[in-house]
């Protein structure tokens, strides 16, 4: 903690430098979550951190870790927290549920609800809670309620709700939350959807939620019952590669032994991106158009030297039986854009590049510049018959469909 005290002025200065910034870039669009923004002093909830890293626009400020380094909580960068706000649409009088607490985000909320509404914060630890309540307390928010639980099962008590928004990660969306919206409330989550993470804004329409918008995020992970790891599976027969799955691996992994042993096929797509342009859309709609999606890291001392990823830590990756296939990237200085193609292996190596390479190109023709997809959140256990769209990944919980629409 700072021994130096702090100056309430230069808290303002920088308070409102953040909310001009998301102004500008069309993070904030509203009033009513402009005003909360400027008002509430994040930066007394993290004392141990300088004025300038409280007020960071773009950057968390992590407050726990766990005896591995992991991130266990945080307050979230204003940033994500303005996204969250303006995709939950609070209004004055709501009952609002957060899921995952840190004081700031439950202060926001308690704004836009105003002396009419409520507001109920959760988390499954009691050391960010108790943070909270301690900021809350100091701000004068006594109309927030801190609760310590696991909010898998959302919290009944205070149900229902015209809103929900989690603030850490989760994989999955479990009943209780849909049951514990009203009807035609508002759930905000940072979900996870073949390892790709949006926070999607969803609006309950009966049993069923329909996403509303959806940003690319990063949060701390969810514990407790709704906690999911991905599993990590060495490539076989080659040490130095390792992939990450979030929905499960292939029924038959032992079918991809030796699979860099094969011909590497080299394949450029022609579709190209500019340095700056979002990839989000590409990401998903390639993730949701292959057999098994996957990401990669390399060791590159016990890699095959067969294997050449544009980037070390992380690869998008596709499989499909015996055959291998990953994204490459070729970048153009001078034009500052870069140009998408794959690596494939396996005995359809060529074909498999080739039909990867269509997925792309496909992309670039027809959803370049559309709208994100649509995702629809069904309870597990929704017949087929009722779910329409290209893509059904099911869960433990849920069903997600996932459409497109050409732009």
């Amino acid at each position: 903690m700072t021994d130096v005290p702090l100056d309430p002025d230069a808290a303002t200065q920088l308070r409102n430098k953040v909310v001009d910034q998301l102004k500008k870039d069309g993070t904030i669009v509203s009033p009513g979550v402009e005003a909360a923004m400027r008002k509430v002093p994040r930066h007394l909830a993290v004392p141990e951190a300088s004025l300038d890293d409280a007020h960071s626009t773009y950057k968390a400020v992590v407050t726990q870790e766990d005896e591995h380094g992991n991130h266990t909580s945080s307050v979230s960068a204003p940033q994500i927290q303005a996204m969250q706000l303006e995709q939950a649409g609070i209004r004055s009088g709501d009952n609002v549920l957060e899921i995952g607490t840190s004081g700031p985000n439950a202060a926001y909320l308690a704004e836009l609800v105003g002396p009419s509404g409520q507001v109920t914060t959760v988390d499954i630890d009691p050391t960010p809670a108790a943070r909270a309540e301690r900021f809350l307390t100091e701000t004068g928010y006594t109309n927030v309620n801190v609760v310590v639980a696991d909010a898998e099962g959302g919290f009944p008590k205070n149900a229902r709700y015209d809103a929900i928004v989690v603030t850490v990660g989760a994989w999955d969306i479990p009943p209780t939350w849909i049951d514990q919206l009203k009807d035609d409330g508002r759930l905000v989550v940072p979900l996870r959807i073949n390892g790709l993470a949006r926070t999607y804004g969803f609006v309950r329409e009966s049993d069923h939620l329909v996403a509303t918008s959806a940003h690319p995020c990063g949060f701390v992970a969810m514990q407790g019952a709704g906690s999911h790891t991905e599993k990590a599976m060495q490539l076989p027969g080659d040490e130095g590669v390792t992939l990450h799955f979030d929905e499960g691996p292939p029924a038959d992994p032992s079918l991809l032994t030796g699979v860099l042993d094969t011909v590497r096929v080299e394949t450029w797509t022609g579709v190209t991106v500019a340095n700056r342009e979002p990839i989000g859309t590409l990401q998903m709609y390639l993730a949701t158009h292959v057999p098994t999606y996957c990401s990669m890291s390399i060791n590159p001392e016990l890699a095959s030297g067969a294997i050449g990823p544009t980037g070390l830590g992380f690869s998008m990756v596709a499989i499909d039986g015996p055959n291998f296939g990953y994204v490459v990237v070729r970048r153009n200085p001078e034009k500052q854009n870069a140009e998408f193609g794959f690596h494939a292996f396996g005995p359809d190596g060529a074909g498999f590049a080739g039909r990867l390479a269509d997925i792309v190109r496909t992309w670039g023709k027809d959803y370049r510049g559309a709208s994100d997809p649509r995702i629809t959140v069904y309870p597990a256990g929704t017949p087929d018959d009722r779910i329409t769209g290209d893509r059904t990944i099911d869960k433990q919980h849920s069903r997600i469909s996932v459409s497109w629409s050409a732009a």
